[in-house]
């Protein structure tokens, strides 16, 4: 990694990219500086007691970038790397999705430093339900509600939703998203970021005149998006030629079966001694010679020095900003079409704001009402971000955050500032 990369946090890159777009629409300094800052920002520090007895002390946080368009909407990531600017700059990016997306929502997100994997059931419930209980003040159906991130899961989200009922004294299922459907969740939703990558990708191939079983895929990252997104593009006739997770990756130019390889990682635990391919490093498996590139981890992971030798002609963002800012432009200079997160991965807040309505009507939909209404918004909203892009002469990710940045806008116009 480039000696300037390290120096260039999660938040840098947000802030850079808002005042990108911010540039072309023209926006009074005052009123940007209004909508980069975070409304507020939560740091807990709290015990949790170990299998062993011990109490040990664990960091989490919470914020809330914006409150403008309504309750704040946002993931949870239990990661050893959390930090406060990663989790602001989340927040900040969930602002502009959900605004993208025209989703009644401000932008949240929250996480735990830890590494999940190094914790017991009992440990990582303990340390959920605590955390749950430190950042409750900011939680509620019409306040905040959270939803599911790197590191977590629908029984997580469950021991959340338990954890905030107790503390009310009755069920409050609409506190947060991604929960088992025995309780609350919704069809559909495990499955939501993966599909809405796939009809981003498949609609931007169309838009160039390529069609989905002509081109090549490589996916990093082989959790509940990425694997989602092979099976969505396998079947409508990809070939799937790699796939990584945190211990690497496999790879064959023939095309690899990502149903068997599921199966495989349900019974090893990853896709890096898969069988059927060739072993693939991470960073390796970003230069392979494919046409569609689908970063699903974390973000950063293709900077300025790895960039001049990406040579996807496509990249679908399945995970929040994987480009730093250097190497979007690289790839841009390039002639590389970047399909932007902000609309590529946003399937999973969609449905996520499925299930809070349905939760508080108390009414649920069937799985294919659910696809048929997921398909509708992503692509009404990427239709409108094309022609913005084709109208000023701008990439995908400029078009995006205007169109984004602009709704809040309106939504701040229409509401002023207190008092």
């Amino acid at each position: 990694m480039a000696s300037t990369e390290k120096r260039r946090s999660a938040w840098e890159v947000a802030v850079a990219q808002f005042n990108e777009a911010a540039r072309h629409l023209n926006l009074p300094e005052d009123v940007q500086e209004f909508l980069r800052t975070p409304k507020r920002e939560l740091i807990v520090h709290f015990p949790v007691i170990m299998d062993d007895g011990r109490i040990r002390m664990f960091t989490g946080y919470r914020v809330h970038h914006s409150t403008i368009k309504g309750p704040t909407k946002g993931g949870i990531r239990y990661h050893p790397d959390v930090t406060l600017e990663e989790v602001r700059a989340l927040a900040m990016w969930m602002t502009w999705k959900c605004a993208l997306m025209n989703l009644p929502f401000g932008g949240a997100k929250g996480g735990v430093a830890v590494d999940p994997h190094a914790l017991s059931e009992g440990e990582l419930r303990r340390l959920t339900r605590r955390y749950t209980a430190e950042i409750s003040i900011l939680l509620g159906p019409e306040k905040d509600i959270p939803a599911p991130d790197v590191g977590t899961n629908p029984t997580i989200m469950g021991w959340i939703m338990d954890t905030y009922s107790i503390h009310q004294g009755y069920a409050v299922p609409a506190v947060v998203t991604g929960k088992p459907i025995s309780i609350g969740g919704s069809q559909g939703r495990i499955e939501a970021t993966g599909l809405g990558v796939m009809y981003t990708t498949r609609e931007t191939l169309h838009r160039k005149g390529v069609r989905m079983h002509e081109v090549t895929v490589a996916i990093q990252g082989f959790g509940n998006v990425g694997s989602v997104t092979a099976m969505a593009m396998h079947r409508e006739g990809a070939k799937i030629v790699a796939v990584s997770d945190v211990h690497g990756g496999v790879y064959n130019p023939h095309g690899l079966d990502p149903f068997n390889l599921m199966r495989h990682v349900q019974d090893s635990g990853t896709v890096a001694d898969y069988p059927l391919g060739d072993p693939i490093t991470n960073r390796d498996l970003l230069t392979l010679d494919v046409d569609v590139l689908v970063p699903a981890a974390l973000e950063g992971v293709i900077d300025e020095e790895l960039a001049p030798h990406v040579k996807a002609r496509f990249i679908a963002e399945g995970a929040n900003g994987p480009l730093t800012i250097e190497a979007d432009r690289i790839l841009q200079s390039q002639g590389v079409v970047i399909i932007p997160d902000i609309l590529c991965n946003a399937g999973g807040v969609i449905v996520s704001y499925f299930e809070w309505v349905q939760d508080l009507q108390s009414f649920f939909w069937s799985e294919d009402e659910i696809r048929r209404q997921l398909k509708r918004i992503m692509l009404t909203n990427f239709d409108v971000v094309w022609d913005i892009a084709l109208s000023k002469g701008v990439d995908l990710r400029t078009a995006a955050y205007t169109l984004a940045i602009s709704r809040v806008v309106e939504a701040l116009e229409a509401r002023g500032v207190y008092p």
